[in-house]
């Protein structure tokens, strides 16, 4: 690596800063959060009120998921380019208009298009959140700036799902894709104040890619995002359904399985006092342990004790692990930050579609066991080879 990249790491994670993101930022993530999580329980509602089959509705969230991870790349390198406030506001606008429109679409095909429009622009805000906090929050307190950021979206998740059901039984799905405008609204207000914060000069968005894309302790990281989310966000869809196997009810299943916020909301509140005393690596492998016995543990058998342990222990790992490759994917390079955590993001979403895919099959089969058992195994050796390549890297560069 060369001396003038070194420094340039080094001026990163130095000197005096704001320990924490302004309010704006965290707000800005809640909101795309309560938007991507409100789809999924306003399907039935949608199907019924448009007239068309549930297997249909699905395409609503499909494209939305699909926009929503698949244009995070092209946000960062447009960030990188033209600033993070800036395309964090365009994004912002873009999802309130297209968010406006779909509540008023007057049947599904319009629907689907809007929503993956909305979609393609709140996948823009969370990326960009994380990248201004790595500009703004020097090295030392921003694993915890991104831990904030991190409960942030955990409560835009648990009210999204909690409150979307009762919105769309009784106001209607076309109040619940409302609100989200109404809080894209408030975030332009709340960005007003924010300055935009200084980054190299802009590069043509190609040659941003190309450079990402051939740093070899960044393709590391993206490699490691791209296993967490298979492992992580992918296996955990598949605990409910797990639970709903062995004949309970879907709403026992689906309150089970939302251990996972409220331990990432927990989690997240130890990162910082944790922050101060250990390096990152050894956050990784703490976080790692949760993951590893949570699966274990429902591995041995399936019930909503041994589920609600897997969950929290996969909120535990995304407080303490996630935040931590995070982080580092924010440090390694600074003047392409906005690029690499988008391709971060990216290979996180890509890798959960990826580890859903796989494993069902084997859940259709009813093998629990199995899965969970080498799911539990495969977590084990992602959280070795992370903490193992964190270390170095640590050791080689001094953060």
């Amino acid at each position: 690596m060369s001396t003038a990249h070194q420094g340039a790491q080094q001026t990163d994670d130095a000197g005096p800063g704001p320990s924490r993101a302004p309010f704006a930022i965290g707000l800005a993530s809640f909101t795309s959060s309560v938007d991507r999580f409100a789809v999924s329980p306003l399907l039935v509602f949608l199907a019924v009120d448009l007239g068309v089959s549930l297997a249909q509705s699905v395409a609503v969230a499909g494209v939305y998921f699909l926009a929503y991870g698949f244009t995070q790349p092209v946000w960062g390198m447009l960030s990188d380019r033209y600033g993070r406030l800036r395309v964090m506001r365009l994004a912002l606008v873009g999802a309130g208009l297209a968010g406006a429109a779909s509540a008023l679409a007057p049947g599904l095909g319009t629907l689907i298009l809007l929503r993956g429009l909305t979609g393609m622009f709140f996948g823009g805000v969370i990326p960009t959140a994380i990248t201004f906090i790595g500009d703004t929050v020097p090295g030392h307190h921003r694993q915890s700036a991104l831990a904030d950021n991190m409960a942030a979206t955990a409560v835009g998740t648990a009210l999204a799902t909690a409150v979307a059901g009762v919105v769309g039984s009784t106001l209607g799905w076309r109040v619940m894709f409302a609100l989200p405008v109404l809080l894209a609204a408030a975030c332009l207000v709340a960005l007003r104040p924010l300055a935009e914060p200084e980054r190299a000069a802009g590069r043509g968005l190609w040659v941003s890619l190309a450079r990402t894309l051939s740093h070899g302790w960044m393709l590391a990281i993206i490699a490691l995002a791209f296993v967490e989310g298979a492992v992580v966000l992918g296996l955990l869809t598949l605990l409910a359904p797990a639970l709903q196997d062995q004949g309970l009810d879907a709403a026992t299943a689906g309150l089970s399985v939302a251990a996972y916020g409220a331990a990432t909301l927990v989690a997240s509140r130890l990162v910082k006092p944790l922050a101060r005393r250990w390096p990152a690596h050894r956050l990784i492998a703490l976080g790692g342990l949760g993951m590893v016995a949570g699966y274990a543990a429902v591995a041995q058998q399936v019930t909503i004790g041994t589920v609600v342990f897997a969950a929290a222990g996969l909120g535990w790992t995304w407080a303490l692990m996630h935040t931590a490759l995070q982080s580092w994917a924010t440090v390694v390079l600074p003047q392409l930050r906005g690029t690499a955590v988008s391709l971060f993001a990216a290979a996180l979403f890509a890798g959960s579609s990826v580890g859903a895919l796989v494993a069902g099959p084997v859940a259709s089969a009813g093998h629990w066991a199995v899965l969970f058992g080498v799911t539990a195994a495969v977590g084990g050796l992602v959280a070795v080879l992370a903490y193992a390549l964190r270390r170095a890297y640590h050791r080689r560069h001094g953060h």
